[in-house]
């Protein structure tokens, strides 16, 4: 399975891909209505960021709670479970005169709920294709995401010139409903990949297991810090540019378009590892021309290249996979997901720090230079997961336990 076409000709994948995009396109509609409605009602920009890019700090609580669910429970269960509860997320922000800690309160247990169902949906990702396809069709699901965002993003701003923050969120309500259809009808029905039960000891008890490898260990700090320091960069565009940020947001979105395509769709898995480490380099290195304050147009260059190296956890991802049992392929999963967001989340926060001390160019390029460091570090453990190393980690099943379904 080397084409789109190929891709798109299994059936649930085509429908995963279509409740993925209805999701995202819903999340970024809302989080843009409540954004607006919370500087409306409180005029801080700090409540209005969080009320938009705070939710994933949720992650980190479900992380260390409930995600052992992402294999105890069947896939398709807990991503219509996930789906339905964010379209009555949406119906409740639709309620004028909510309280502004009621809306907070909304989106985090939403958030909470989606940090352990998003595991499932990467884990019942490499059940739908085959193994050699899933570099491809994650990076297809990745391309979805950056196109639904800036999709969603465009056309509430365009719909809150004309309607309310209430009305936008009934259109991410039909949209929620929308995915949550697709998924449950679209999808076929699997076992979970565990008889476990959900508990937070187990939840635990697998994350340690899962940290304590040293190959898996290192892949996840690789999937974490780098790109979550380069996110930090990304979240300065707007004071470093000020009303010509969306130039370079688009630069950087098109960049990672380019190296999810190239790399999900053209490069073999030989070519992939061999462009591992240099696109692993190219995600910090350009960025510290910043610190030379250059004009727009080099700025946005400098963003287009430094994005397509984000196409690394390709392979990375692809390595994490390899190096888990798959009994708890979607703990791990969803410990990457959680942990990027979280750490994105916090290194934009870290920025907004270092610019309000310095300047927008010297953050960036400051950041830039920790994760180039931080790249060149993590680089020896990355040794312990080369392909054809991994011989049977053993399980993170008790020996007692009944063999997964």
């Amino acid at each position: 399975m080397r084409t789109y076409a190929e891709l798109f000709a299994v059936r649930e994948f085509r429908n995963l891909f279509l409740a993925n995009c209805a999701g995202i396109a819903a999340h970024t509609t809302s989080a843009l209505a409540l954004g607006a409605l919370t500087y409306a009602s409180t005029g801080s920009a700090l409540l209005t960021a969080l009320s938009m890019f705070g939710a994933p700090l949720a992650g980190v609580l479900g992380s260390l709670t409930l995600l052992s669910a992402a294999d105890s429970v069947p896939p398709r269960r807990a991503m219509t479970f996930a789906a339905l509860l964010a379209t009555a997320a949406a119906a409740l922000q639709a309620i004028p005169g909510l309280p502004l800690w009621a809306r907070f309160a909304i989106i985090f247990v939403n958030a909470y709920v989606g940090s352990v169902a998003g595991g499932a949906k990467w884990a019942l990702l490499t059940d739908i294709v085959p193994v050699n396809a899933y570099v491809l069709a994650r990076a297809t699901m990745n391309t979805s995401v950056g196109v639904m965002q800036i999709a969603g993003f465009g056309l509430a701003g365009v719909l809150l010139v004309w309607l309310s923050p209430y009305q936008v969120f009934l259109l991410a309500l039909t949209l929620r409903a929308v995915s949550a259809a697709v998924g449950w009808f679209g999808l076929t029905e699997r076992p979970a990949r565990t008889t476990e039960r959900v508990t937070v000891a187990r939840t635990l008890h697998v994350n340690r297991m899962l940290w304590a490898h040293p190959g898996r260990r290192s892949l996840l700090l690789n999937l974490w810090v780098p790109g979550g320091l380069i996110v930090g960069c990304e979240a300065l565009f707007v004071p470093y540019a000020a009303g010509r940020a969306g130039f370079l947001l688009a630069a950087a979105a098109l960049g990672m378009l380019a190296g999810d395509v190239v790399v999900g769709r053209f490069l073999t898995p030989a070519h992939r590892e061999r462009w591992l480490h240099p696109l692993r380099v190219l995600l910090p290195l350009p960025y510290l021309l910043i610190l030379l304050s250059p004009p727009l147009p080099v700025a946005m260059a400098v963003a287009l290249v430094a994005s397509v190296g984000y196409a690394s956890t390709l392979p990375m991802q692809e390595r994490l996979i390899a190096h888990s049992p798959p009994e708890s392929r979607g703990q791990v999963l969803g410990l990457h997901g959680n942990g990027m967001l979280a750490g994105q989340a916090v290194c934009a926060a870290l920025a907004g720090a270092l610019a309000d001390l310095t300047t927008p160019a010297h953050a960036v390029a400051l950041l830039a230079a920790v994760a180039l460091a931080a790249t060149v570090a993590l680089t020896p453990g990355l040794r312990r997961t080369t392909p054809g190393r991994y011989g049977g980690e053993p399980s993170s099943r008790p020996a007692t336990a009944s063999p997964a379904p």
